[in-house]
């Protein structure tokens, strides 16, 4: 007798893609509207929401009741991030950004991206930008390592699991290029190739989170934290966007990296949701 899958990972993500396009889509046409004054963030934020909704919608009605213990583990257990691994789990993406921001001087662009930064590279309406960063680090972690990506890895090596996770991350955003006074349709205004690299960058980064996750013994917590760090890294600095198409080789270089010396993780043939010490 063929046993019942425990994930459902094509149900997953086309209802969380439906969700948040309906929801994102509509909050751009009212971010246009006369007299908005960012009240399309009251439509904008279930659309962030949405990926971890439908993960504990899900997980709440799979009768696997280890399943849910496990989840309620790996994001309130401390004990499951490494100490040994902390100095990476920090420093990585600050010092991506410093490389890639040297290396830019190469290229004509200017050292005052050292300085710190005036403010936010974008505004939110009413949510102050600093909140929804977290916020975004947060419930998409929740809902991506709460349900998706275990739910990809279920089938595939982890690699594939990694690689796929990332493409379908990255398009999960497309909605926000229409977004009055979004970052992403910021920079597409200034040059539609910044918008491009927006989306490429996602995938590296998306292959470096699976990575810390994992290496933290799949802890929910360490992949919200090191997704925060990340959209920090990326305000500090007054940093201009053709550095950040120089970040986004560093960071395709960082992943080749991680993929190479893990390589017998990343390509296991076990298709399991198993932690890897």
């Amino acid at each position: 007798m063929q046993t019942q899958q425990p994930y459902k990972p094509l149900r997953y993500f086309i209802m969380t893609f439906v969700s948040t396009y309906l929801l994102w889509f509509t909050g751009a046409w009212l971010s246009f509207q006369p007299n908005n004054n960012g009240m399309h963030m009251l439509v904008m934020l279930p659309g962030l929401l949405a990926p971890f909704i439908i993960s504990l919608i899900m997980l709440l009605r799979n009768p696997d009741a280890a399943m849910k213990r496990d989840f309620l583990n790996r994001l309130i257990n401390l004990k499951r991030i490494k100490l040994k691994f902390m100095p990476i789990f920090v420093l990585l993406m600050p010092i991506a950004v410093l490389l890639s921001t040297a290396l830019s001087l190469l290229f004509g662009q200017s050292a005052a991206q050292f300085q710190l930064a005036d403010g936010f590279s974008f505004s939110s309406g009413f949510v102050p930008v600093l909140l929804l960063l977290f916020m975004a680090a947060t419930f998409e972690e929740l809902g991506w390592r709460g349900y998706a990506f275990d739910s990809l890895r279920n089938r595939f090596s982890f690699f594939k699991a990694s690689l796929l996770f990332s493409l379908l991350w990255s398009a999960w955003h497309a909605p926000l290029i229409f977004v009055k006074d979004s970052y992403q349709i910021e920079i597409l205004q200034q040059n539609p190739w910044f918008a491009v690299n927006f989306f490429v960058s996602i995938i590296p980064m998306g292959i470096i989170i699976s990575w810390v996750c994992m290496k933290n013994r799949k802890s929910v917590l360490a992949a919200v934290l090191f997704h925060f760090i990340i959209n920090l890294s990326q305000e500090v600095l007054a940093i201009t966007q053709v550095t950040k198409c120089i970040e986004s080789g560093v960071l395709t270089l960082i992943a080749a990296a991680i993929v190479w010396h893990d390589r017998s993780i990343f390509f296991s043939s076990e298709p399991t949701g198993a932690t890897h010490e």
